[in-house]
């Protein structure tokens, strides 16, 4: 199979959807460039200050939403259940689901004045989904800082060539933040500026690198995380995740010109197997490879961090629903990088387990690229990957804040930052974080549907869709098909993914919780039941809202 008609289908397809599929999304939520947004209605220059320019906006949000799980999930799913059901997925899912996902808590967030997602559902659902949903994902949100941080400094101690350019951005962030924002420097020239310092910290990195205790790194890397989340956002967090954004920009682009180059021809068979080690393929692979067609935390950074920044309503398309399909993008790399590299009589599944995804990923992507980059694929693969987990940790961080002060009332944001930093580096040292970490990935594409449930009922209050038809007009009856049939139009938009979500998600839980159960997993097997129990919590609070408006 020709590696160039895979790529020529996905972005076709990605194409068609953001021209036509994301203006339908428009219309729904009626969008207004005329309408003010949070970013100027409630500026505090701290938290709600609006972008430079969307593109700048851009390049925070994709850089806080890519991390490392658009690569490492699709690599895992190609691995063991082959690269045709990956690559479905990855398509289908983000065009139909992730992308709405994405679009839908943008805008929402927007239209309540930059409130999350959870703080949402207290006002569309009821004051105690917001507040089991706000625990929840707090406590998920503790996890990925203290996991994210603990792979970073792992990271940092097995390739020190990388510590150099991860960290030397900061500083050359907070220039690139001071010349746009208080100098009102045009963004071109300083965007040039901060790309010529980050290409010299590459080069230097590989030159001199840094070496240090794994304990030094997670001090360094939870310090940067603190005054990531109490300096105003145009300071640090937007400029570094902007300049960051442009390594991925580069490293896709260098990927699909290798494969332009290159056109490598893939010899792995297209599907494995049904079963494997790790769960079905239904509903193992959907929830395997989260970020790279849906992802819960999406929801978190567009109402957290994103909502409070955009500057107009007629960007909300290129950045929540563009964003998710330029991460697609990214994930069918990964699916040609892993698939290239073996062949039929390869044990994958035994391969995955003494080789990393990412290093998988890095090899591949060597391979594709051998023609432009020559030896140095692997390295900027790596070193894109650990700039990613470093975005995702700094902005994990502030929304963990904001969740902070929705949840428990504390308002002065160092102390709340400081309670965050606190736990989540307590649950990083322990190092008890990985008895936990295995139940992540159904428990972010909960988030997902929960998040899709919000949508729907927010919808459903503003009168914007999904309300059913009367039961009756000038005195005829409406058959209960119509009244069905305009009910699904306005809200399958989104009611519809998030039932797929929770359906797909809630076996997930119950295939895993069987299996923790039957090797004596206690813990695992107690946060699975935890989280269908949560399911079961919210189906049942959403349900009240549909019945609600059955007859309006």
């Amino acid at each position: 199979m020709s590696s160039l008609v895979i790529v020529f289908i996905s972005v076709i397809l990605f194409f068609c959807a953001y021209r036509f599929y994301a203006r339908k999304l428009e219309f729904l939520w009626q969008i207004d460039p005329k309408r003010s947004t949070p970013a100027f209605s409630k500026y505090d220059s701290v938290d709600y200050i609006p972008a430079k320019n969307w593109l700048v906006l851009f390049g925070h949000h994709f850089a806080s939403i890519a991390g490392a799980g658009p690569i490492i999930g699709p690599v895992i799913a190609v691995m063991l259940w082959g690269w045709l059901p990956a690559l479905l997925w990855v398509v289908l899912g983000t065009i139909f689901i992730g992308g709405v996902h994405d679009f839908g808590s943008l805008i929402t967030s927007v239209r309540e004045g930059g409130s999350s997602v959870a703080d949402i559902a207290g006002h569309v659902i009821s004051k105690r989904a917001k507040i089991l949903f706000s625990l929840f994902v707090w406590l998920a949100l503790i996890l990925v800082i203290a996991v994210f941080a603990y792979l970073c400094a792992d990271t940092f101690v097995k390739e020190p060539r990388i510590v150099l350019p991860s960290l030397g951005l900061i500083p050359v962030a907070m220039i690139a933040g001071y010349l746009l924002y208080h100098l009102r420097i045009d963004s071109v020239p300083v965007t040039v500026l901060g790309l010529v310092c980050l290409t010299g910290l590459i080069f230097l990195g590989n030159s001199l690198p840094l070496n240090a205790g794994l304990k030094i790194w997670l001090l360094v890397l939870f310090i940067y995380c603190y005054f990531a989340s109490v300096l105003p956002v145009n300071i640090l967090l937007q400029p570094r995740d902007y300049l960051s954004s442009f390594l991925l920009f580069f490293g896709v682009g260098a990927g699909y010109i290798g494969l332009l180059l290159s056109h490598p021809k893939i010899n792995m068979p297209y599907y494995h197997r049904w079963n494997t080690g790790e769960g079905y393929l239904w509903p193992a692979l959907f929830v395997t490879i989260a970020c790279g067609a849906v992802s819960g935390f999406h929801s978190l950074i567009a109402s957290g961090t994103s909502s409070k920044q955009i500057a107009n309503e007629r960007y909300v398309k290129r950045i929540g629903y563009g964003g998710m399909v330029l991460e697609g993008v990214v994930a069918v790399l990964a699916i040609i990088a892993a698939a290239i590299l073996f062949n039929t009589k390869e044990d994958l599944g035994q391969v995955l387990k003494i080789t990393s995804p990412i290093e998988i990923f890095g090899r591949g992507y060597g391979l594709i690229t051998h023609g432009i980059l020559g030896g140095w694929g692997q390295f900027i693969a790596i070193t894109i990957l650990n700039a990613f987990i470093l975005t995702t940790l700094d902005t994990a961080t502030r929304i963990s804040r904001y969740l902070t002060e929705e949840l428990f009332g504390i308002k002065n944001r160092y102390l709340s930052t400081a309670l965050i930093v606190i736990v989540s580096a307590a649950l990083a040292f322990s190092g008890k974080w990985n008895k936990i970490w295995p139940a992540f990935g159904a428990s972010n594409q909960l988030v997902a549907s929960l998040a899709l449930f919000v949508l729907s009922c927010w919808l459903l209050s503003k009168n914007k869709t999904a309300k059913f038809t009367p039961l009756e007009i000038n005195g005829s009856k409406v058959s209960l098909r119509k009244r069905l049939w305009r009910f699904l139009s306005l809200t399958g938009f989104t009611l519809l993914p998030a039932f797929f979500m929770l359906i797909t998600t809630v076996f997930a839980l119950v295939f895993q919780a069987v299996r923790y159960f039957i090797n004596k997993d206690i813990v695992l097997f107690a946060v699975d039941v935890c989280l269908i129990l949560l399911a079961g919590f919210m189906c049942g609070e959403v349900s009240k809202v549909i019945r609600k408006y059955k007859r309006v």
